[in-house]
């Protein structure tokens, strides 16, 4: 790959237009399952976007020394060492987050995101470049698991940030806003995993409206560009 690296296209891509959860439609499992609450996505959102920079940068440094015979299997141990380190913080620093997000964590070495950025990107490209597609690729998964979670556990109970003490210490348990009230009718089919896809699926909706509007925005744009006009040189008298 040329070394003229595009951060800002980096960026726009694993942001937005690659987004992995709405349009590559990668890690739906624990989107799906995880995100029924702001502090379980953003708990999950974390260690995928950790898993996803550690990997990208080892692939990065050993690009050149692997050989394709091993490359996948380099790879997935590569991945498997990521997720193992990021359970062991989890465990030391947030062990009840660890507990509720269960299986989950170490399912994140099967998260075919992680190991196609591995594969795609971060193989052919140099360090920094790897690390900052890592970095966007896992924020992108991350806010669409953190707006899944807001949706679902705001219709599901009303309130938004419950149990955020779980990775931001004792202080965190006064963030929670109780939106509705107490006396809101909790929305159970929210919480659920059928709940989650109509979410998810609104969210993909929206996202192709507006690309759609932004495509025709573009185009009326381009129409509406007058042509330049021809100039003629004209020698001599005009009579």
């Amino acid at each position: 790959m040329s070394n003229d690296v595009n951060y800002k296209e980096i960026t726009q891509k694993g942001l937005w237009s690659n987004n992995a959860a709405l349009v590559q439609l990668l890690g739906l499992c624990p989107l799906l399952a995880v995100s029924s609450t702001v502090v379980n996505a953003l708990g999950l959102g974390l260690a995928t976007l950790i898993v996803l920079m550690i990997s990208n940068i080892v692939v990065s440094l050993i690009r050149h020394q692997v050989s394709d015979a091993i490359r996948l299997p380099a790879f997935v141990m590569i991945i498997a060492s990521a997720v193992t380190c990021t359970e062991l913080l989890m465990k030391a620093f947030t062990y009840e987050l660890y507990l509720i997000l269960g299986i989950f964590i170490p399912l994140i070495v099967t998260n075919c995101a992680v190991l196609g950025r591995a594969d795609a990107f971060a193989s052919k490209n140099k360090l920094l470049p790897a690390a900052v597609d890592g970095f966007m690729m896992g924020m992108g998964f991350m806010l669409v698991l953190i707006a899944v979670g807001a949706v679902r556990e705001l219709l599901g109970t009303g309130h938004l940030f419950a149990d955020m003490h779980l990775i931001f210490g004792e202080s965190a348990r006064s963030w929670q806003l109780n939106i509705f009230g107490a006396s809101y009718p909790n929305v159970i089919f929210a919480l659920l995993p059928p709940g989650a896809f109509i979410v998810v699926g609104f969210l993909i909706a929206g996202k192709n409206y507006i690309d759609a509007q932004l495509k025709q925005r573009m185009q009326a744009k381009k129409e509406s560009t007058p042509k330049g006009s021809k100039r003629v040189r004209t020698t001599g008298s005009v009579v």
